[in-house]
């Protein structure tokens, strides 16, 4: 997530986009659904190569099979095993990006179902489905209103995905619980939303507090028409809960990893320094309860 400091800060990370958009300058301000989605769009088509340039070895994109990876801080499914039992199960990855964690769940025995609002980002998986490994049906669409009918998956993720991206995330939430059977798991990963009190940066300068917790006005790149093409959305870990709550799902837990100690790779603003401080990550594990007998 980045912060309000100039976007030159970000040129390194995100150079092919920032040029291909015309990126001049960071604002937080309103903007609705339609613009949010349509910013989120083109950064992600104008990113995708440059994205996977940097993270693709770690997130397993070119294995055969897929990784699952739920973190900067490296948490993987098949240790973890948020979702439960996947053998068999039908699942919906929202903000799949190239899918390799729909790909691991393939792999793994599951019939998974990639959603992403990139095509550019869908077609980088579709090039590493041709190299080998199973493959996985992907399907171009956005968050807040899922092209499915209702009670079609038995467990709903989102690694990093969509959900901070939208400016309906209650609206995310009541679709998620439309989709999912019930019984069944929504298991979502989000920057840690107190990472929005400091400034984006993997040094020290990143210890510093610069934002109130509760300014909730999205955090907005803009061109030089002053026209949106990169936002993100903030909520509070209360926002959140009431979001869950209120869609009737119930909340199982909130995972907050801590750094692990074999890893030093730094990750935008993640990075050893502050993850031995304060979270990057919140993991929300949540589900949708069971009729009664």
């Amino acid at each position: 997530m980045p912060d309000d400091h100039p976007v030159a800060l970000d040129e390194d990370r995100h150079a092919q986009a920032n040029a291909l958009l015309g990126t001049t300058g960071v604002t937080r301000t309103t903007i609705d659904a339609a613009a949010s989605q349509r910013a989120s769009r083109r950064w992600w088509d104008a990113d995708a190569t440059q994205y996977h340039d940097t993270h693709a070895d770690f997130l397993g994109v070119d294995s055969p099979a897929g990784e699952f990876i739920w973190c900067p801080e490296g948490l993987h499914e098949g240790d973890w095993q948020l979702l439960g039992e996947i053998t068999g199960k039908h699942i919906l990855e929202i903000g799949c990006g190239s899918a390799p964690c729909s790909r691991w769940l393939a792999a793994h025995g599951a019939h998974p179902v990639g959603l992403d609002l990139s095509r550019g980002m869908l077609e980088r998986g579709l090039a590493a489905m041709d190299r080998g490994g199973p493959r996985v049906p992907l399907i171009q669409a956005g968050a807040e209103a899922l092209p499915f009918a209702d009670e079609s998956f038995d467990l709903v993720c989102s690694a990093f995905g969509a959900v901070p991206f939208v400016a309906d995330s209650a609206g995310v939430m009541r679709e998620v619980a439309r989709v999912l059977r019930p019984g069944g798991r929504w298991v979502f990963s989000v920057v840690h939303p107190m990472r929005w009190i400091f400034l984006d940066d993997p040094g020290p300068e990143g210890l510093r507090a610069t934002t109130s917790y509760f300014d909730r006005s999205p955090y907005v790149e803009v061109d030089a028409e002053g026209e949106p093409i990169y936002v993100e959305h903030h909520r509070t870990i209360g926002d959140r809960v009431r979001e869950i709550v209120a869609a009737g799902l119930v909340l199982l837990d909130i995972i907050e990893p801590d750094w692990p100690e074999w890893l030093d790779h730094e990750w935008g603003q993640w990075s050893p320094l502050r993850g031995e401080i304060f979270p990057g990550t919140a993991i929300f594990v949540t589900e949708r309860p069971a009729i009664p007998a």
